[in-house]
């Protein structure tokens, strides 16, 4: 459990280094060599504030994208839907998704008929089989999606497992939920999405 949240660690490090062109000046002022990054003494923001920044926001329409699924269906996302969908993003290694994935489950099997959810296992950083493996021990009977670029995950500037995007009927982001949240937070929220 420890060694994950060190992997973890070390990604998220190394995903925030990579969204500035300023690398090397980036790493030097997170581990106090003295220098401030030419992006944050220009902008007078952190870097985490900067990377908040360019997250999908809610109001803002949702990243369009058109993905595979492990059922061999192609997933599209972007503009008006017959369905509120929550937008999941994980990996098989994660221990907190492994504790949300029966919340989900749940949640999907309870609102299913209201609000659709997208599993998107960000594969970039995962193993195929240890994704289907994790697919069926959960009984996921949802689409499960996979990013074997990384490229939806950094469309939608994810910087943690796991990441759940909820978006409304006309394709608008209306929340960002980095990190779990007990099945009565979540519930909480896709309630507030699907007003009931």
């Amino acid at each position: 459990m420890k060694r994950n949240r060190w992997i973890l660690a070390g990604l998220l490090v190394l995903l925030a280094a990579a969204l500035y062109e300023n690398y090397d000046k980036e790493i030097k002022s997170w581990f106090g060599s003295g220098e401030s990054s030419a992006t944050e003494a220009e902008s007078g923001k952190s870097v985490s504030a900067l990377v908040a920044e360019n997250a999908p926001k809610p109001g803002t329409p949702a990243p369009e994208f058109s993905l595979a699924g492990l059922d061999g269906k192609t997933y599209e996302v972007g503009g008006k839907r017959d369905k509120p969908l929550l937008l999941n993003f994980w990996a098989s290694w994660c221990d907190p998704c492994k504790e949300e994935a029966p919340d989900l489950v749940k949640l999907a099997d309870k609102y299913g008929s209201q609000l659709d959810v997208y599993a998107v296992n960000v594969t970039f950083y995962d193993k195929l089989d240890n994704a289907k493996e994790f697919v069926e021990n959960y009984g996921y009977t949802f689409p499960v999606l996979l990013d074997e670029k990384e490229k939806l995950y950094r469309m939608y500037n994810g910087i943690a497992f796991p990441t759940n995007v909820l978006i409304d009927e006309n394709g608008k982001v209306q929340d960002v939920i980095v990190g779990t949240l007990s099945k009565e937070e979540l519930e909480a929220k896709i309630k507030k999405l699907l007003n009931v």
